[in-house]
C-alpha cells in the first residue's frame, strides 16, 4: 500500500481532536433510557440510569433526562452499559485460520480483526509490537479518525527483541522487518528513535527465553542487559515508555531496575515478592496478567463442547473451527509438556495478578489476543474478565480493569468510563455482569463514538466469520 502523503497524514492525525467522524458529529441525539450503568470508575452500578449520546460523546448520565428535539429514544429496561473494554496488549495482522505468517499483515486482514474486537465490545485495541509500517502507522491514524470500521487501533511499531530470540521467527514466521534484533546499544538507541519518528504509542521489549516453564525445554538467547537498558534510557529520552514482554521473577526484578514502564505479561513462574512490588510502588510500574494467554493453548481442548457455544462460534474461522474440532489435536494438545506448565503459569499468574492488585500497582488489562490462532481476538478478552474473576476480583472490579484503569494505563483519558465528554463507547449487556458475570457475554449492542456497530453480533449469530 503506498505511504499516505505527509500533508494527508497531517490531517488525519488532527482528525480526533475534531470530535471524531462527519457522522458521528451530524448524527441525531441519541438517549438510551431506563439502563443499569456500570460506569468503568469502580463505583457501583447504577440503576434506571438514562446517557444522552451526542456528537460521539457522552452528553449527561441521571434520571429521566429530557430528550432534546429530535432525539432517538432507546428502552434498555433489564440492560446493562459498560465502557467498551480496552485491550492493553494484543496484536494484528499475525494470523489468518490456524497459521501465523508476514503474510498475513495486510490492510484487509488488520481490518478484519479490528471489526471482530468491535463486535465483541472490545472498541480499544493497543497492538503491542511486530507491526510493519509505513502499514500500522497509516491505519492507527485512520482509527483515530473514525475513517474504517472497526476499533480504535494504538501501539507498538516493530519492538526490539534478542537476536535469534524471542519472538521466535521460526515459530511465528514473522518477516525481519516486523522486529529489531540489536546487537549493540548503539544499534538499540537507533532502533528506539526510528520507532518514535515513526510516530510509536510506546516501545516493546521481548526479554525471555521462551522456556515457559517446561523442565528441559532448550532456551532461547535472551536480550541482554546492555541492550534493554539502552533501550529504557533512549525512550525515556524521546518521551516514550516502555512495556516488555516478561515471564520470570528474575526478569520482571531486572526490568523494574532498569526502569520499565509496564511488564506486559504477568509473573508467571514464582510468587511476586514484597521487594518488586515496593520497586514497581515507587517507581508506578504498571502491569498487564493476560491470564488468558495460557489457557488459551490447552482449554479449548479440554472443552470441545465450546464449539456449540455461539459466543465463541463467532470468532471462529472455519480452519480453526475444524482444528478444535479435531480429536487428533485435541489429544496431542493434552499430552504436550506445555500444557502441564501453562496450567501452571495460569495458577501462579492468578496469584500474582491479585498479590499486585491488593498492593494499589497500576494493573492494566489484556490478553495477547491476535498473536496466535487460539487467542481470538474479542472472545480472549471476555475470557480475560472471566478469569480475573475466577483469580479473586469481584466481577465489578474486573469490569474496572476492562475499561477504566485499561484506559488509565495507557493514559487515554477521552475513554474507559461513562461521564459527560467522553467517547460514547459503550458495551450493551442483557442482565447486570456485576451480579452475573455471564451476563457480560449477553451481547445487544455494541456503541462506538456514538454509532451503533451494526450486523451480527458474538451470540446472536450461529454464522462464524
Amino acid at each position: 500500500m503506498p505511504r499516505v502523503r505527509p500533508a494527508l497524514m497531517a490531517i488525519l492525525a488532527s482528525l480526533p481532536a475534531l470530535c471524531g467522524t462527519a457522522k458521528a458529529q451530524t448524527a441525531r441525539p441519541v438517549l438510551l433510557r431506563h439502563a443499569t450503568v456500570i460506569d468503568g470508575t469502580g463505583q457501583p452500578a447504577q440503576v434506571d440510569t438514562d446517557i444522552l449520546i451526542e456528537n460521539g460523546h457522552i452528553a449527561a448520565t441521571g434520571h429521566k433526562l429530557k430528550p432534546p428535539a429530535h432525539a432517538s429514544v432507546l428502552d434498555l429496561s433489564g440492560a446493562s452499559v459498560l465502557p467498551g473494554l480496552i485491550s492493553d496488549h494484543s496484536h494484528v495482522g499475525q494470523v489468518s485460520g490456524t497459521r501465523n505468517g508476514a503474510e498475513n499483515y495486510t490492510r484487509a486482514n488488520i481490518l478484519a480483526e479490528l471489526a471482530q474486537y468491535e463486535r465483541y465490545g472490545v472498541t480499544t485495541v493497543v497492538a503491542l509490537g511486530l507491526n510493519r509500517s509505513p502499514l500500522f502507522d497509516d491505519l492507527r491514524h485512520e482509527q483515530h479518525a473514525g475513517l474504517n470500521p472497526g476499533s480504535d487501533l494504538f501501539g507498538v511499531d516493530q519492538g526490539i527483541g534478542a537476536p535469534d530470540g524471542v519472538p521466535p521467527e521460526n515459530m511465528f514466521h514473522i518477516g525481519s522487518d516486523q522486529v529489531f534484533r540489536p546487537t549493540t546499544p548503539a544499534e538499540t538507541r537507533a532502533a528506539v528513535d526510528r520507532m518514535v519518528n515513526e510516530g510509536t504509542d510506546l516501545i516493546k521489549l521481548w526479554v525471555d527465553d521462551f522456556r515457559n516453564g517446561v523442565p528441559g525445554a532448550h532456551p532461547l538467547p535472551k536480550m541482554r542487559p546492555a541492550i534493554y537498558r539502552a533501550a529504557i534510557a533512549q525512550a525515556h529520552a524521546r518521551g516514550k515508555r516502555v512495556a516488555a514482554h516478561i515471564h520470570d521473577l528474575a526478569d520482571a526484578r531486572a526490568l523494574v531496575a532498569a526502569g520499565v514502564d509496564i511488564l506486559a505479561h504477568g509473573v508467571r513462574d514464582r510468587p511476586i515478592d514484597p521487594a518488586l512490588i515496593n520497586a514497581m510502588r515507587a517507581q508506578g510500574t504498571g502491569y498487564i496478567a493476560t491470564l488468558s494467554l495460557d489457557e488459551a493453548g490447552y482449554i479449548f481442548a479440554e472443552h470441545p463442547e465450546w464449539l456449540d457455544d455461539p459466543f465463541l462460534s463467532f470468532g471462529l474461522s472455519p480452519a480453526l473451527r475444524q482444528q478444535f474440532a479435531d480429536p487428533a489435536w485435541r489429544a496431542r494438545t493434552l499430552a504436550a509438556p506445555l500444557t502441564a506448565a501453562a496450567h501452571r503459569a495460569l495458577a501462579m499468574n492468578m496469584q500474582n495478578l491479585m498479590a499486585v492488585y491488593r498492593a494499589g500497582i497500576p494493573v492494566g488489562f489484556g490478553t495477547d489476543s491476535g498473536a496466535t490462532p487460539v487467542r481470538i481476538p474479542g472472545f480472549a478478552e471476555h475470557r480475560e474478565v472471566r478469569l480475573s474473576i475466577m483469580a479473586g476480583l469481584t466481577p465489578l472490579q474486573a469490569i474496572t480493569l476492562a475499561t477504566g484503569d485499561a484506559a488509565h494505563l495507557m493514559h487515554l483519558t477521552d475513554r474507559g468510563t461513562i461521564a459527560p465528554g467522553q467517547w460514547a463507547d459503550l458495551l450493551v449487556v442483557q442482565g447486570n455482569p456485576t451480579v452475573e458475570p455471564a451476563a457480560l457475554d449477553r451481547i445487544r449492542q455494541v456503541w462506538h463514538r456514538g454509532q451503533p456497530v451494526t450486523g451480527p453480533l458474538p451470540g446472536q449469530s450461529s454464522a462464524g466469520k
